[in-house]
């Protein structure tokens, strides 16, 4: 079922011009935009492709003279990315319950709340609690003794260790993993990595008299927040002891690595294949660009900006924008750049210098 423009403007708190209650079926690029699509051009970018289209309807950039683009109606949105959040919500209603599925194995010490939407093959351990309104998609598996808040989606494949804690609203995209062992091992004798780390390569390594590694087992579960979503292939590892927690609005790209013990704040972004090593930490509102990574043990403020293939091993103070490898606030790493720049030349001119004074040493 379509939508009216004045229905969609309305969910976006704006305002719509023309025709209102014209209908439309769906989003589309305006080069792509028939006539009962709803064309994006929220740039003066996409005028000519708009113009050129089917569209009657469209959202528009600020200032636009959607008539002269031969529209019926219009709606304007002065940021043009937080409307996408919610057309695309409006567009993409949830669907409605459909109850747990016969193939499901669900036992006795299980709670599951009211409207529920179990899918086929999916397996709950003993003592497992569902809140209400949970979409659990097919062969979803969730471990002993954890808990789902309201209206949690995990999507097919999905799996969820024991002693797990999750909020309200949070969402595992396809694959997503929660609360696996953390990887931690440990030798009688230092390991080579300790010893690597004690001599900083002033001696050579030799073979320990006894490497062999003994697992530590993960007993402390993991802690989601409300909303929070984790990215399809994400791993968030258990707690040794205490919980892996991960604060309220905190989302995860796909392939993402949190190690066990981590903290991570609220409204934090990790971004494909970022990772942090076991027990770090990071503020609220942190970004981690793709491919950036955190040493073990260190603190990562709030608002803080790391920009990506970041790699970060020391602590880093609130607001701080950084980049590189080893990872550096902004402007120390844009001096470190033009001076690589410009040793080239400088190289060059020391060639020349070299080439002016006699080899015999004499001064004329």
């Amino acid at each position: 079922m379509g939508l009216t423009v004045a229905e969609i403007a309305s969910a976006l708190g704006t305002e719509a011009f023309g025709d209102t209650s014209l209908v439309v079926d769906r989003p589309s690029e305006p080069g792509d935009a028939g006539s009962r699509d709803l064309a994006l051009a929220m740039s003066p970018a996409y005028g000519e492709a708009l113009a050129s289209s089917a569209a009657q309807a469209a959202i528009v950039w600020d200032g636009a003279d959607w008539q002269a683009l031969g529209l019926r109606a219009a709606i304007t949105v002065p940021r043009a990315r937080l409307a996408m959040a919610a057309l695309t919500q409006a567009f993409d209603p949830a669907p409605a319950p459909t109850g747990i599925h016969p193939t499901a194995i669900i036992p006795a010490s299980c709670t599951v709340g009211a409207d529920p939407s179990i899918g086929a093959f999916v397996v709950l351990a003993e003592g497992v609690t569902i809140g209400d309104r949970c979409r659990i998609d097919a062969h979803v598996t969730i471990g002993p003794g954890s808990t789902l808040g309201h209206a949690c989606w995990l999507n097919a494949g999905a799996r969820v260790g024991r002693n797990c804690h999750f909020g309200d609203r949070v969402i595992l995209q396809p694959n997503a993993v929660v609360g696996a062992d953390g990887f931690s091992y440990v030798t009688r004798d230092l390991a080579n990595e300790e010893r690597a780390f004690l001599n900083m390569g002033r001696e050579p390594l030799t073979p320990p008299a006894d490497g062999k590694r003994h697992r530590i087992h993960s007993l402390g579960g993991v802690v989601l927040g409300d909303d929070v979503e984790i990215g399809a292939n994400s791993c968030v590892d258990a707690g040794t002891i205490r919980a892996t927690r991960v604060g309220r609005g905190t989302k995860m790209d796909n392939n993402v690595q949190v190690g066990h013990n981590c903290i991570i704040g609220e409204d934090c972004i990790l971004c494909g294949q970022a990772a942090m090593a076991g027990s770090g930490v990071l503020g609220d509102r942190v970004v981690m660009g793709g491919r950036a990574g955190t040493k073990d043990h260190i603190t990562v403020g709030n608002d803080v900006v790391m920009a990506a293939a970041s790699g970060l091993y020391v602590s880093v103070k609130d607001g701080s924008f950084i980049m590189g490898q080893p990872a550096m606030d902004m402007p120390s790493y844009r001096a470190r750049e033009k001076g690589l720049r410009r040793l080239p030349q400088m190289l060059r001119d020391i060639a020349a210098l070299q080439k002016q004074v006699p080899k015999d040493g004499s001064s004329d």
